[in-house]
């Protein structure tokens, strides 16, 4: 049965991807985007889209929608340690502006775009939903303070609550692929210089403590990342925050990313060392 759902960041890479697999799937999508970051074409047709803030949620939200899903969000990691107070008015008091808005209009389903980075420093790996959350950057925390905030709201107003720990997204939808701007993600850098629009690519410290001394990380397909939200849709149940990770259990290496784009695109891509990032885990 067709049903109504409010997505976003809707403009953004992950958003707009799940978008178009709520439509695919015979669903009404409304985008909600403000544009700060993502971008008008990237929203499917099909859709209906509204230009702005989860701030003013409140305005437009009402009974007819089934359910929220939550994508709306500053991510970079780096601008998290230098600005962290955008992270916790944006994604913090977002997220709350929004659960204020949804208990209003009685929309009492909510899928949450967590991350991994709510672990840190991984205890052990593979990272399991048991395992400490202890966040090395302003990002990762405000993302666990929302998780945190919709558990409450599960407990105290009957919120049927998912929230989705990604670990690296990656990969093209159909025309939708990574676009950030400025490009911060690894794949589609390395990518770039590939294809000569840049001169090398930035290896952010080369001494963790990692088989190669860089960077590991657990990479998703997008798609596979859409279907898992569709999925928790299904799962959500009255009352109960389900917190579920989404990754494929394999770590690669900043290094090894680079050699694989080597192998496959048969260019060399010269690397500049670089001081760590702060807030990056090992």
């Amino acid at each position: 049965m067709s049903k109504k759902y409010l997505v976003t960041g809707g403009a953004g890479y992950v958003g707009s991807v799940v978008a178009a697999h709520l439509l695919k799937a015979g669903h009404e999508v409304t985008v909600l985007d403000d544009l700060s970051t993502g971008f008008r074409e990237a929203v499917p047709a099909g859709s209906v889209f509204i230009e702005g803030r989860i701030q003013d949620s409140a305005e437009w939200l009402d009974s007819s929608y089934d359910a929220v899903l939550h994508f709306a969000a500053s991510s970079q990691v780096g601008e998290s340690v230098a600005r962290p107070e955008k992270y916790w008015d944006n994604n913090v008091g977002g997220s709350m502006a929004l659960l204020a808005a949804m208990r209003s209009a009685g929309v009492r389903k909510l899928v949450f775009s967590s991350t991994a980075a709510t672990y840190g420093e991984p205890v052990s790996t593979p990272i399991t939903e048991s395992d400490p959350t202890a966040p090395t950057s302003p990002y990762g925390a405000s993302k666990l303070a929302v998780d945190h905030m919709i558990g409450g709201e599960c407990v105290a107003h009957g919120l049927a609550a998912v929230s989705l720990r990604y670990f690296n997204v990656a990969g093209a939808y159909g025309s939708c692929g990574e676009r950030h701007d400025p490009e911060s993600h690894l794949i589609p850098l390395v990518l770039q210089v590939a294809l000569g629009r840049r001169e090398s690519i930035s290896v952010f410290g080369e001494d963790y403590p990692t088989p190669d001394g860089t960077c590991v990380r657990d990479y998703i397909h997008v798609a596979d990342l859409a279907e898992a939200h569709l999925r928790a849709l299904e799962a959500a149940a009255e009352g109960e925050h389900l917190i579920c990770n989404l990754g494929n259990g394999n770590g690669f290496s900043v290094r090894e990313v680079i050699e694989t784009v080597r192998k496959v695109t048969g260019h060399p891509i010269p690397e500049v060392m670089a001081a760590r990032r702060g807030g990056d885990p090992a």
